[in-house]
């Protein structure tokens, strides 16, 4: 199915009917800091949110507005998380909507609203409100680069991609932009993705489908373990595409599709991880259920030992099993393989959870190199995931000592 899927330029606003802008507001010192995307005609919306106990105040808003399961807009600022705010940043979230619904002509629970940044200081809506009218005024179907900007923190690259496929005889389109770099650790989603597409769908298909593609994906994500206040991923469905409703063999494709740029979108993220050099992928096979899978996975990916040996390309595959072992799935340790890959070459490590004999300078400069696959062979099914993360350095450090100053 993968073949049947075009890689396409445009990002959020390669699907027909949308528009984005991204525009420096001033809530920080020079870079973009407003994102608004804006569908013509009212779009079916679904979303998932950060499972952390503390909401930001935007996330909350939106979460009341898309009870609706319909949407026109999304608006974000980053610079400033509007987190841990109180009534204040209620209040705030809410005039965003406001402002941005009057900017184009809509409904306040109509749009949606994000922001990321800096927790616990209140929003300068002087600020937010002269740049949501600006961001209005300069809405283009060009527009997905710069919104993508404009949601970057720490951020070191713009995260943003397009598909196009053929469902119900027609051909529809599937756009992302996502911020993520710090504060990663999926439960759900640890950053912010924004969805656009074309497609005619129902909007309790499209909920199945985002919340099905997300577990594969964006939950399949770590960084440094801290979940965030402000996580979500939103889609929008606007059926600008005028395709014939979708038969199963539709719904399959479009999920597959949906997968395919979340998949990508999760990768960036994990390389992008604040101060790394490398890309840790975790694949994990023969497993006895895929929920075990991704459990062994997660942790392996997610291991502060595993990722520092990542970055001093030291070949400690003790770490990677002891992972495993406390990553709460129910493994055999006596049927374990451990493989270390990357351009410069694979090299197995262990077998049937033993010691094998290993050329030091072979797995050192496999280590080396920016990207790395670590393979655990479980031995005990059928199933397998995929996990996204990267290695922890002294950057990270660095960049998390001064965040706030």
């Amino acid at each position: 199915m993968i073949e049947d899927i075009q890689l396409v330029s445009g990002g959020i606003t390669a699907p027909q009917g949308f528009v984005a802008a991204g525009i420096h507001a001033g809530l920080k010192k020079e870079k973009k800091d407003l994102a608004l995307i804006v569908s013509e005609v009212p779009a079916a919306a679904a979303a998932v949110y950060t499972r952390n106990r503390v909401k930001a105040a935007p996330l909350i808003v939106t979460r009341e507005h898309l009870k609706s399961g319909i949407a026109r807009a999304i608006v974000c600022n980053s610079g400033n998380a509007n987190a841990c705010t109180g009534e204040r940043g209620y209040r705030d979230a809410r005039e965003m909507a406001a402002i941005t619904a009057a900017a184009i002509g809509c409904e306040p629970w109509q749009v949606v609203v994000a922001s990321t940044g800096v927790i616990g200081v209140p929003l300068p809506m002087d600020k937010i409100s002269a740049g949501i009218r600006a961001a209005a005024e300069k809405l283009a179907m060009d527009g997905s680069s710069a919104a993508a900007a404009a949601i970057m923190t720490t951020d070191t690259m713009k995260k943003e991609i397009a598909v196009r496929l053929s469902l119900g005889g027609a051909t529809v389109t599937i756009g992302g932009i996502a911020k993520g770099s710090g504060m990663i650790h999926p439960n759900m989603g640890t950053m912010l993705c924004f969805l656009t597409t074309d497609v005619a769908m129902e909007q309790d298909d499209l909920d199945q489908a985002l919340r099905a593609v997300v577990d594969r994906t964006f939950n399949m994500v770590t960084v440094d373990g801290d979940t965030s206040t402000n996580d979500m991923v939103v889609i929008l469905a606007n059926g600008c595409a005028g395709n014939a409703p979708l038969t199963i063999e539709d719904h399959a494709a479009f999920r597959a599709g949906l997968e395919y740029v979340c998949r990508e979108l999760a990768r960036l993220i994990a390389r992008d991880g604040e101060g790394a050099t490398k890309l840790l992928t975790v694949e994990v096979r023969r497993a006895a259920s895929e929920a075990e899978a991704r459990m062994v996975a997660r942790a392996v990916a997610g291991s502060n030992l595993v990722k520092s040996a990542i970055f001093g390309a030291d070949a400690n595959w003790g770490r990677i099993i002891c992972a495993a072992g406390y990553s709460g799935a129910e493994i055999d340790p006596d049927r374990v393989d451990i493989y270390l890959e990357s351009r410069a070459g694979c090299e197995q490590m262990a077998r049937d959870g033993k010691p094998l004999p290993f050329s030091e300078e072979k797995a050192a400069a496999i280590l080396r190199e920016e990207e790395i696959t670590i393979t655990l062979d479980l031995k005990q099914g059928t199933a397998a995931a995929t996990a996204w993360g990267c290695d922890l350095t002294y950057d990270y450090v660095k960049i998390n000592a001064s965040y706030r100053t």
